[in-house]
C-alpha cells in the first residue's frame, strides 16, 4: 500500500475577479458580454458538482458602480454559492462605488468609508481590504488601514490568514499598469511581514500573475470579463503595448492544505478533449487498483 504526500485540502475558495458588469447589460465597451462570459463560467463551475467553502471576489464587480449592475450579479451569484454551499465575500476594486456597493450586495445602507472586514471560515481568516480611493484608479491603503490590519493580524488564526484586495501589490508586466498600482507598498509590507498570512489574493491587471510580497505569495486572479495581451508589441526602449483581448476569461482555485496554499488557473470552458477522458468514478477505481491510500490530515508522510 502507498500513502499520498498529502492529504485533501482541508478548503477550497474559489477566486474571481474583474467581473465589469455593466449597468444596463449592454457589451463592455461595445464588445465584450460580460455577463454573459460570467454567467457561462459560473454555470460551468456549479455544474460540475464542484464544492467551495466561499466564493471570494476581488473587486471590479461592476464597470461603472451602477445599482442594477449590482442586482444582477447577485442575483446570479447567491443561487450559485447555496448549492456550492458556499459564503460570499465582496471586495471592493476602483471601477465599484462604496455607496451603491454596501446597499445593493450587502444591505447595509449607503456609506462612504472604506470596507474593510474579517471572515472566519472555519478557523481559517479572510480579510477584506479596501484598496480603492474614490474618483481615482490606482490603490492605496490609508495609515487607519494599516493600523486596523496590524490589530487584527496581531493575534494568529488557526489555520492561518488570507488577504483579500483588489489592487495587487506586484510589479506589473504592462508599464502602462504602473498608473494604476497599489501606492505606499512598503508600509503595508511592514504590517504584513512575519505575520500569520498565507497567501494575498488580488485582482485588477486582467492577467494572472503570481510573487512574493514581504514574504507572503500573491496570486493575482486573472478577469472573466477581458484579458490582457502579455506578448505584444514591445518597442525599442523596450516598453510593452497594452491591448484587452476577448479570449482566455478565468479563475483561480484555492485549495488549503495544512502547509501550503495552491492556486490553480481554470480557464473558460470550450476545445477538444484531448486523450482518454477519464470520470471521476473511474479515477477513484485506478486510485484504489493501484493500492494507493490518501492520507489522513494530521498523520506523518511516509
Amino acid at each position: 500500500m502507498l500513502t499520498t504526500e498529502h492529504p485533501p485540502a482541508s478548503q477550497t475558495l474559489i477566486h474571481i475577479s474583474d467581473v465589469h458588469f455593466t449597468g444596463d447589460g449592454s457589451p463592455l465597451y461595445g464588445a465584450v458580454d460580460s455577463e454573459g462570459s460570467f454567467s457561462a463560467m459560473l454555470q460551468g463551475l456549479v455544474e460540475s458538482g464542484q464544492k467551495a467553502r466561499a466564493l471570494i471576489f476581488t473587486g471590479d464587480l461592476t464597470d461603472e458602480g451602477e445599482s442594477p449592475a449590482y442586482d444582477r450579479l447577485r442575483a446570479l451569484v447567491e443561487p450559485a454559492a447555496e448549492k456550492m454551499g458556499a459564503e460570499i465575500i465582496w471586495v471592493m476594486g476602483n471601477h465599484d462605488k462604496r455607496p451603491e456597493f454596501r446597499e445593493r450586495l450587502l444591505d447595509r445602507g449607503r456609506g462612504t468609508e472604506p470596507f474593510d472586514e474579517v471572515h472566519d471560515l472555519d478557523g481559517l481568516r479572510v480579510v477584506v481590504l479596501d484598496s480603492t480611493v474614490p474618483g481615482y484608479h490606482y490603490g492605496e491603503l490609508s495609515e487607519h488601514q494599516l493600523a486596523w490590519l496590524a490589530g487584527v493580524l496581531e493575534t494568529p488564526a488557526p489555520q492561518g490568514t488570507i488577504i483579500a484586495m483588489h489592487h495587487p501589490p506586484v510589479p506589473g508586466v504592462q508599464p502602462l499598469t504602473q498608473l494604476v498600482e497599489l501606492r505606499g507598498q512598503r508600509a503595508f509590507a511592514e504590517v504584513v511581514r512575519g505575520k500569520d498570512v498565507r497567501a494575498i489574493l488580488a485582482g485588477h491587471l486582467h492577467y494572472s500573475s503570481f510573487a512574493m510580497f514581504a514574504g507572503v505569495p500573491v496570486s493575482v486572479a486573472s478577469a472573466t470579463c477581458y484579458t490582457q495581451d502579455l506578448v505584444g508589441e514591445v518597442n525599442d526602449d523596450g516598453v510593452r503595448s497594452t491591448r484587452g483581448r476577448d479570449i482566455h476569461q478565468s479563475y483561480n482555485l484555492v485549495q488549503i492544505y495544512e502547509d501550503t496554499v495552491v492556486h490553480a488557473v481554470v480557464q473558460q470552458g470550450g476545445g477538444r478533449d484531448v486523450g482518454e477522458p477519464v470520470d471521476a468514478d473511474e479515477v477513484a477505481r485506478r486510485l484504489a487498483d493501484a493500492g494507493l491510500v490518501i492520507r489522513e490530515p494530521g498523520s506523518a508522510s511516509a
